[in-house]
């Protein structure tokens, strides 16, 4: 699965701190995160050649969002750290919904089940 996905040159220049925080912060999140499954699709979305720039933008800023410790609520917040995370992550998977395909999924779901 990870042959259709852009490792080569960054399209968005968040994409490296994305790619470089994004495990670490979705296992801690894991647990807080009723979608993660979701995520972990926009995740593979947002890394996809394929995906247009508008999209690609969205996710990356809101997984930007969730992987970058200053935020509105500190994720380190034990019941609310995640409060603020999760509402822009349902915004913007939401907003490029039609993005993420049925690859993308069985990606995620891969991903999450080797872990």
């Amino acid at each position: 699965m990870a042959q259709n996905y852009d490792a080569g040159r960054s399209a968005h220049p968040d994409e490296g701190e994305v790619r470089s925080k994004f495990w670490r912060t979705a296992k801690r999140a894991a647990r807080q995160v009723p979608f993660m499954d979701e995520v972990v699709a926009a995740y593979f979305c947002a890394l996809d050649k394929r995906t247009p720039l508008r999209a690609k933008a969205i996710l990356l800023a809101a997984l930007g969002y969730f992987v970058l410790p200053a935020d509105s609520i500190p994720d380190v917040i034990f019941g609310l750290g995640f409060t603020d995370d999760v509402a822009v992550l349902t915004a913007a998977i939401a907003a490029v919904r039609a993005h993420i395909t049925p690859a993308h999924r069985l990606a995620a779901s891969e991903a999450l089940a080797s872990d």
